[in-house]
Parts: C-alpha cells; structure tokens; sequence
C-alpha cells in the first residue's frame, strides 16, 4: 500500500494507493538502479507472506463452499482481495491447482474443491 498526503493548493490530499507485487515489480522497472537504492525501505515491494495470506483464504473461501460458479468465486475473491487483477490472478491460481476441479458448463465455469 502506498499512502500520498500533501496538498494541492488549498485542497488536502490524503490517497491511499493498493498496489500488488506485479504493481510494484511494474513500478520499479521504470526506475534506474540509483533511483531503486535511494527508494526508503517502506516503498519496496511487500513481502510474499501477504500474498500467500491471500492464496490461502481464496484456498478456504472455495474450500468451505465445497462448489461456486466462476463469476461469483471472482467476485468474493476481488472483494476479499480489494482488486479486480488480483482477484484474477487468484481464480487463475485456482483453475490450476491439483485441489481444484474446474467443470466446464455452458453458463459459467463451476469450479468445485476436492481437496
């Protein structure tokens, strides 16, 4: 998360930006070497225990529900995730996971766990 306060003029400014590893790696590529060693540590990429925090509650979320179609799943994981990429980038996670089995139906995906 990067978190951007000042002002503009008169008007206070106080934004908050979620952004993922793929987000910061994107960042950091525009960035020449001497730019990434002067960068305060609080403004490196965040750790990969968040992320694995996030790809085991997806894990439960389908886990507990036993079956969800596809649209629904993605949208409890772009809910739980705070974003629509990483939302994705989980249900893809899932749709190739051993514990996960994707039925494929006319309307939607059915994705069902079978841990």
């Amino acid at each position: 998360m990067l978190r951007i306060r000042g002002q503009i003029g008169d008007w206070p400014v106080d934004l908050t930006v979620e952004m993922d590893a793929e987000d910061w790696d994107q960042l950091a590529s525009r960035l020449s070497p001497e730019m990434l060693d002067k960068a305060p540590a609080a403004a490196k990429a965040p750790s990969a225990p968040r992320t694995d925090a996030l790809w085991e509650t997806a894990q439960q979320l389908l886990r507990e529900a036993g079956q969800m179609e596809g649209p629904r799943l993605l949208a409890e994981l772009e809910a739980l995730t705070g974003g629509v990429a990483t939302g994705k980038r989980l249900l893809v996670r899932l749709r190739h996971s051993e514990q996960v089995h994707v039925e494929v139906r006319e309307d939607a995906p059915l994705y069902i766990w079978r841990g």
